[in-house]
């Protein structure tokens, strides 16, 4: 058995969780309409369902919300914040916003067009969901070595450059108003970006003027991944190796729920002048004043200070660990899982557990729904229910090619002896995989339908 990290912390605070009963699941599964999304969080024993947001806060960051700054404009708190962003990131200009999606509908509302494409590694639901508001259409270009699920190869979440040469020699560089890339790599496994695939995307994009723009919502576990695998970073601190990498943009957006560990809060920073002073008119219209953008004094300074916290390489080391560690006792338990385990989430393949069920019936979903209804753990799809469409062109359904549960960990929540009940959940709807059906939709909006489709079993 993987040896697991002892945490570099102590806990001062606890929160108490139940396991409702068997019936008492079925119950809330059946008003939820099936919906993991729709579940009341006190029916949740353990809750996967994602990192963003859902992590413990340290004292640091608490005693720092004391001194938040609740002025209107100006607040010393924004300064602090600045401060941070400038240290980590470099970039001249920054409007902080209440969360990552918020900046993605800012950039969107301003770049995108109908005729716009917009390339990545992967996008992640909200992106995706931005572009295709405005009628752009997102492009996965990640490399082949993703979809082999069970490949332990380094930087499974590297950009395909050839493709990306391709693609833009393919399409007017004139609708692709900025390209980008997601650091780690979430709808391909939580897989982390080399930087010396982020190197190469960028002088491609910038070879033909397109502006290159970064999600680094998990930043810092790819810096530490970057520091363990990559040759030359060894000796380098994740502070180093994050200038480095965001020397090499134009901008970046972040979702801060994830490794600044805050409960909310998020920005948008860029180097072109003219393209912050539109973003901040834009933010005023939909978010608020440019040195607040929808957060409270409190959460600027939270954020000031876990953006720092989410670096340090102690937490790192245990984060990625832990997981590590929840991904080898899967594995040994006979489920299959995206290899080598990622940074914040283990991604467990649906599709080669439930074979019988197929896409058209969601297998993830299967899948989501029986860790539930045998454990009290809730996790999400990411599959044909997150990401299937229809092509714009044919009409004809467009299915990802993986099936994927996720289970994300939350930041210095949960403890070995939930992981160890997470693996006995699990082998136990493996040992008896034929019985579990798939499911069908009775509700659902055209985009983002994961978070309120209703279903229902076959």
């Amino acid at each position: 058995m993987p040896n697991h990290p002892a945490e570099p912390f102590r806990i001062k605070m606890v929160e108490p969780i139940r396991l409702p009963q068997r019936e008492e699941r079925e119950a809330a599964m059946k008003k939820a309409g099936y919906n993991l999304f729709s579940l009341p969080a006190e029916e949740v024993f353990i809750d996967l369902l994602t990192d963003s947001g859902t992590g413990a806060m340290s004292q640091h960051q608490w005693a720092a919300i004391m001194e938040g700054d609740e002025s209107y404009a100006g607040a010393r708190s924004f300064y602090h914040l600045k401060e941070s962003i400038q240290k980590i990131f470099g970039f001249p200009y920054f409007v902080p916003t209440h969360q990552g999606r918020a900046a993605e509908n800012i950039l969107a509302a301003l770049l995108v067009k109908p005729t716009s494409a917009i390339p990545s590694n992967m996008h992640f639901d909200t992106t995706e969901a931005n572009i295709r508001a405005r009628g752009g259409r997102p492009t996965n270009l990640v490399n082949d070595k993703a979809f082999e699920v069970g490949l332990r190869a380094p930087f499974k979440g590297n950009m395909d450059l050839q493709k990306l040469e391709e693609f833009i020699q393919a399409t007017k560089v004139e609708n692709i108003p900025f390209g980008s890339i997601t650091i780690t790599n979430n709808a391909g496994g939580g897989q982390p970006v080399s930087y010396e695939n982020i190197k190469g995307v960028s002088e491609i994009y910038h070879k033909y003027n397109i502006p290159f723009f970064i999600d680094a919502c998990r930043f810092a576990e790819n810096c530490y991944f970057i520091k363990q695998r990559e040759a030359g970073f060894a000796d380098k601190s994740t502070l180093q190796i994050a200038n480095e990498i965001f020397a090499l943009a134009d901008g970046a957006w972040m979702s801060s729920k994830k490794d600044a560990i805050v409960n909310i809060g998020g920005f948008l920073a860029m180097r072109d002048e003219k393209l912050y002073q539109a973003v901040c008119n834009e933010l005023i219209l939909r978010e608020g004043f440019p040195t607040y953008g929808g957060l409270a004094g409190r959460d600027l300074e939270a954020l000031a200070a876990g953006l720092m916290e989410g670096l340090d390489e102690n937490y790192l080391d245990y984060r990625l660990k832990q997981t590590g560690y929840l991904g080898e006792r899967i594995l040994e338990a006979g489920v299959p899982i995206i290899e080598p385990p990622g940074g914040h989430a283990i991604y467990i393949d649906a599709g080669s557990i439930f074979k019988h069920i197929p896409q058209s019936e969601f297998p993830g979903q299967a899948l989501s729904a029986a860790l539930y209804l045998e454990g009290g753990i809730r996790s999400v799809e990411i599959g044909s229910v997150m990401f299937a469409h229809k092509d714009p062109d044919s009409g004809q359904m467009v299915y990802p090619q993986l099936e994927l549960v996720r289970l994300a960990i939350p930041r210095r929540v949960y403890t070995q002896s939930h992981m160890d009940y997470v693996v006995e959940i699990l082998k136990k709807i493996a040992d008896n995989r034929q019985a579990y059906r798939g499911y069908r939709i009775t509700y659902a909006p055209e985009l983002l339908r994961h978070f309120t489709a209703r279903f229902e079993p076959l």
